[in-house]
């Protein structure tokens, strides 16, 4: 099965809701980030893709890795992806859907019960950033 290498945020706001975003032409939501360019560090490709997709601007300070995660990939089938997560740091900063994003929402656990959510987000991600819920 192809590997898919991204990179992507676990992005927190103050009341535990979690920012998942959706693509274009796609259903199901995920956590933003995307795919390294060439030479990128897993870092420098999350701070540039949430720069295009959210209009935020970071600095590598604001990142805490979380870890290499792997899983079924969402819109990819018969991939997998192998994700280097990062817990992001956003502030005030508002994010903005912008470039291949169709929206944003912040979810909580109960969200994340109904919404439609890529294998990444619900078998690694989301548990990390809600670790008292249980599924």
């Amino acid at each position: 099965m192809p590997d898919i290498n991204v990179s992507a945020a676990v992005i927190l706001d103050a009341d535990r809701r979690v920012l998942v975003v959706r693509k274009q032409g796609t259903t199901r939501f995920m956590q933003p980030g995307g795919k390294p360019e060439p030479g990128e560090t897993p870092a420098e490709t999350l701070i540039r893709e949430l720069h295009e997709e959210l209009g935020l601007e970071l600095a590598p300070a604001d990142l805490e890795p979380l870890g290499v995660f792997v899983s079924a990939a969402a819109n990819e089938p018969d991939h997998r992806v192998v994700a280097d997560a990062f817990v992001v740091t956003i502030g005030a900063a508002e994010p903005v859907a912008q470039a291949e994003l169709a929206e944003l929402r912040w979810i909580t656990p109960t969200d994340a019960e109904t919404l439609p959510l890529a294998p990444l987000s619900v078998e690694h991600l989301l548990p990390l950033a809600w670790p008292t819920v249980t599924a």
